[in-house]
């Protein structure tokens, strides 16, 4: 690598960070183009030239979170011996990136997040489909052997994950729910709503 392409790379670094810690700690509100750049000690034709706009700098944070989040969910799923097992160990690794990883947490179930994954949700499907496509397999599979019921793989995946998802936004926003307790009581509250 050239340094040229090192200290690209070190920028596109630098302003993702610096977005993530905007955004942490002023909100939507504050997520501008210039907080960033002054967070990272960029300029903003540098953010500009790597992303395009604040929308790219967006998409290039969502997408690197999502991928954090996805590959430890997608490995505790596929390495679980039953469906049971499956979804217990998928809330568990959902739960913990929540707690390990609260800044990117609250960016990924914000506002901000939404819009852009509704403006954008076929290309982040798609820039996902490598991790997704496991899953969709490991979904069919446990509803072929009877173990999942036998709903659509996007209705089972709202029934696994939206319980997740609605408890991380209260955690987060709120800070009135306990993720161990969560993690102790969802699995079979879960489990009982979508078992074959």
């Amino acid at each position: 690598m050239s340094p040229k392409q090192q200290r690209g790379e070190a920028t596109v670094e630098r302003a993702l960070e610096a977005a993530l810690f905007v955004y942490a700690r002023e909100g939507e509100q504050g997520f501008t183009v210039g907080a960033i750049t002054r967070a990272g000690a960029l300029s903003p034709g540098s953010l500009y030239h790597h992303f395009g706009n604040l929308d790219g700098l967006v998409h290039a944070l969502v997408q690197r979170w999502l991928e954090r989040l996805m590959t430890p969910l997608a490995t505790a799923l596929l390495e679980a011996d039953s469906a049971r097992e499956g979804i217990r160990a998928a809330v568990r690794a959902y739960l913990d990136f929540v707690r390990d990883h609260p800044d990117a947490a609250l960016l990924l179930h914000s506002a901000t997040a939404d819009r852009h994954g509704m403006a954008h949700a076929r290309e982040l499907r798609d820039a996902q489909e490598a991790r997704l496509s496991p899953l969709a397999a490991w979904l069919r599979h446990r509803v072929t052997t009877g173990e999942l019921a036998d709903v659509s793989p996007s209705l089972l995946e709202s029934l696994i994950l939206g319980p997740v998802v609605a408890t991380a936004r209260r955690h987060l926003t709120l800070g009135d729910t306990d993720l161990d307790e969560a993690a102790r009581e969802l699995p079979e509250r879960i489990w009982s709503a979508v078992r074959g």
